[in-house]
C-alpha cells in the first residue's frame, strides 16, 4: 500500500452529515472533509497503517442487532477512500459475520488498499466465554479466518485473549509457523500483560498490542504501555472514546437496544452513570472552547500519547465516522491534556472498564516446560 497521504475530499457527500442535524454539526462533518489521514509505523518489524484505524465489531455484534449489510459496505469503502486503511475485526464478532462482512467489503480491488487486523481466541459457550492459544485451535482459527475474508494473507493476526493454561511461547510459535508459512504477516497480543508481553517477543517479534485505553481507562499505563514502548512494539487503542460515551455522555444509554452489551457494563449502570457523567460534562465544557466536539476531544487526546498510539474507533455511521476523522485536527498543549487527564482521575470513574478477568489482568500463562506436546 502507498505511504502517500491520503486525503478525505468530497467522496459521498450525501452521507458527511444527517438532514436533521444543525448547522453547527454540517461545519464539523465539513471541516472533518479537508483533514489528511497520515501514514504511521506500527511496531517496528515493517508494518505501515493510517494513523487512525477503524474498529469493526459494532457493525455486526454486541452493540444491539446486527447492521444493514449494504450500508456497513459503504461505510468500510468510505473509510478506505478516506485514508483510514486499518480495518480491524475478529472471528469472536458475530460470530464470523463481521470476518464474513468484511471479506465481500473487500472485493473488488479493494484488499489491495487495506491493512486487515483479526483475532483469535475467544468462542463463546452458552453466552460465556472460553479461550484458546493450543496450536491445532490457532491454525484452524487462521484458515477459518483467511476463509471467510477471502485473502490469501492476514496482515496482522492477533491472540484476542490469552489462554491461561497454555505457555504463551506455544501459541506464538505456532503464530510463527503461520508466518513462516505466508498466511499472516505479523502477530499482535490483545489484553496481555507485561510479563506475557515479554515472553511472546522473545519467541517472536509482537508487531502490535491492543488495549483499551481512553480518558476513561488508563489502566495499562503503569506496566503495560513502557513494556511496549521498551520493545518496540505498536500500541493500538481499543474503545478510545470510551464505548461511546465521549460522544454523547448518559444520552448514550437511551438510544442503544436491550441486546447492547453496554447494558450491563459496570461504568454504564445507573449508579455509576449519574456520578460518571461528570466527567463528560467537563470534555464537553473544553471542547466548546476548542471548537470540537467532545468525542473529537477524547480522541485527540489519545492521538497525543504519541506517535506509536493508533486509535480503532468503531462505528456504523458515516457521519460519525467523519467526525472522528476530524479529531486528526484537534491539537492539544500539555496544559490542555493535562486539564482532560483532571477530569477522569482513577477516582472519578465510578465502575470497572469491563469484567477485570477478561483484560490483562488475568492474562499470565504456566512456563513452557510445563508443556507437553502430542
Amino acid at each position: 500500500m502507498s505511504p502517500n497521504i491520503l486525503k478525505l475530499s468530497s467522496i459521498n457527500r450525501v452521507y458527511l452529515y444527517p438532514s436533521a442535524s444543525s448547522s453547527r454539526s454540517k461545519e464539523l462533518a465539513m471541516a472533518a472533509a479537508s483533514v489528511s489521514v497520515p501514514r504511521m509505523k506500527l511496531g517496528s518489524q515493517g508494518l505501515e497503517v493510517s494513523a487512525q484505524g477503524l474498529g469493526c465489531m459494532g457493525m455486526s455484534a454486541f452493540y444491539g442487532p446486527p447492521k444493514p449489510e449494504p450500508d456497513m459496505i459503504a461505510l468500510v469503502h468510505h473509510a478506505v477512500t478516506a485514508g483510514v486503511a486499518f480495518l480491524d475485526t475478529s472471528d469472536l464478532y458475530g460470530p464470523h459475520t463481521n470476518e464474513l462482512l468484511l471479506g465481500k467489503a473487500l472485493q473488488g480491488g479493494v484488499r489491495e488498499k487495506v491493512d486487515l487486523a483479526t483475532k483469535f481466541g475467544v468462542s463463546l459457550v452458552d453466552g460465556e466465554p472460553h479461550f484458546r492459544g493450543d496450536p491445532a485451535y490457532v491454525r484452524a482459527a487462521c484458515e477459518g479466518s483467511l476463509r471467510r475474508l477471502g485473502v490469501d494473507c492476514i496482515d496482522l493476526y492477533y491472540q484476542h485473549r490469552i489462554d491461561t493454561r497454555v505457555p504463551i511461547e506455544v501459541t506464538i510459535g505456532e503464530l510463527k509457523k503461520l508466518v513462516e508459512e505466508g498466511k499472516i504477516k505479523y502477530i499482535g497480543l490483545s489484553e496481555a500483560s507485561a510479563s506475557t508481553i515479554r515472553r511472546a517477543h522473545a519467541v517472536h517479534p509482537i508487531t502490535a498490542v491492543q488495549l483499551e485505553w481512553s480518558l476513561w481507562s488508563r489502566d495499562a499505563e503503569e506496566h503495560i504501555i513502557p513494556t511496549c514502548r521498551e520493545l518496540g512494539i505498536g500500541i493500538v487503542a481499543y474503545s478510545p472514546l470510551g464505548r461511546g460515551f465521549f460522544t454523547s455522555g448518559a444520552k448514550l444509554m437511551e438510544s442503544i437496544s436491550e441486546s447492547d452489551i453496554r447494558k450491563n457494563m459496570p461504568r454504564f449502570q445507573p449508579g455509576n452513570l449519574d456520578n460518571n457523567v461528570k466527567i463528560f460534562e467537563r470534555v464537553n465544557e473544553m471542547a466548546k472552547r476548542k471548537g470540537c466536539t467532545p468525542s473529537q476531544l477524547a480522541l485527540a487526546w489519545v492521538h497525543h500519547q504519541g506517535r506509536d498510539v493508533c486509535p480503532i474507533p468503531g462505528t456504523t455511521k458515516i457521519y460519525n465516522f467523519n467526525q472522528n476523522v476530524g479529531a486528526l485536527s484537534v491539537k492539544l498543549t500539555q496544559d490542555e491534556m493535562a486539564e482532560l487527564e483532571s477530569y477522569a482521575t482513577a477516582g472519578d470513574v465510578q465502575g470497572d472498564r469491563a469484567q477485570m478477568n477478561y483484560t490483562w489482568m488475568n492474562s499470565e500463562t504456566p512456563p513452557l516446560s510445563s508443556w507437553k506436546y502430542e
